[in-house]
Parts: structure tokens; sequence; C-alpha cells
């Protein structure tokens, strides 16, 4: 099943809440990982890890890079979904 964009952002928030426990609320479209969350490459990799799991997707390691904010991680997932 697809989720939609609103779904996938949702969900990274919660996976980055649990991972570094910033708030829900602070993890929007247009935030840096690394400049406004201050997540490090390591728990990027937990992160991508279980956003794979929630949302049943691939994402390979050399898309990690790109996915430099919240929104290109919700666009990467929404478009891995429809593949």
């Amino acid at each position: 099943m697809a989720h939609s964009e609103q779904d996938i952002l949702a969900g990274l928030a919660e996976i980055v809440n649990e991972e570094t426990g910033l708030p829900t609320d602070s993890v929007l479209p247009e935030k840096s990982f690394t400049d406004d969350l201050d997540i490090d490459s390591l728990s990027m990799m937990t992160i991508v890890t279980l956003a794979e799991e929630k949302f049943d997707v691939r994402i390979p390691d050399e898309e990690v890079a790109n996915l430099a904010t919240v929104g290109d991680a919700v666009t990467f997932i929404t478009n891995a979904q429809e593949s």
C-alpha cells in the first residue's frame, strides 16, 4: 500500500524522534538532516534502515548521500513506492 507524502513525513518524524529525541514537529520537509537536525551519518543509516522497513522500500547506500533534506527523503520514498 502506498503511503501519502504526509504519512511518510509523519513516519519519518517518528523515526527521527525515536533515534535522536528531536520533537516530531521539528522534522519538516525543508529541514536538512545534518545542518538543521544535527543527525550524524551513523544515526542517518539507522533512520534509513527504519524507513526502509516502515515503508517497505529500498534506499541504496549511494542514494542516501542525495537525501540532504527531509523533503528529499519523502520524495525518494514516495517515488520508490511506485516502482
